[in-house]
């Protein structure tokens, strides 16, 4: 996702520096055809057009290219984060079922995998630990130990 960016940012102003501007506008349409909707739009409880609002681009070309300036290296920034969090890959994931049902049912595999595996290695280095505290003989640990284990046994030949 790489986006295409102009050498410097707030040349294209010139060429709209005829017109006016007002942020409750439309830019696109002719004001003959703002005002007519606008007047129509009266009864929706919409703000009217106010001429002390609007602005001649003329009056302020040094602070409107600065503020674009700024809001085009924002959105770079934004679109950089976006970039590096891969959020197309995430949204692509989350949107298709199929994918997130193989997704999760992976996941879970795994899971279940590594607790089993990981349960055997402790309980085995467990028992070993054990076998080994028998074998030193300690008195009041190693005839537990030694009893645990009997009953480890006895119970393994009854089945």
């Amino acid at each position: 996702m790489t986006m295409n960016k102009p050498n410097s940012y707030g040349d294209d102003l010139t060429a709209n520096n005829k017109r006016t501007f007002h942020p409750l506008q439309a830019q696109d349409q002719p004001d003959d055809e703002v005002s007519s909707k606008q007047a129509s739009s009266t009864h929706n409880h919409v703000k009217t057009h106010d001429h002390e609002r609007d602005f001649d681009v003329n009056e302020h070309p040094f602070e409107l290219r600065h503020e674009v300036k700024r809001l085009n290296k924002r959105l770079d920034q934004i679109a950089d984060t976006l970039e590096r969090a891969e959020f197309k890959d995430i949204l692509e994931n989350y949107s298709s079922t199929k994918r997130r049902i193989m997704s999760n049912l992976t996941a879970g595999i795994a899971r279940g995998l590594g607790l089993t595996l990981g349960t055997v290695v402790i309980l085995a280095l467990l028992a070993w630990l054990l076998s080994f505290l028998v074998q030193l003989n300690l008195p009041v640990i190693g005839d537990f130990i030694a009893e645990l284990l009997g009953y480890i046994k006895m119970s393994q030949g009854t089945k």
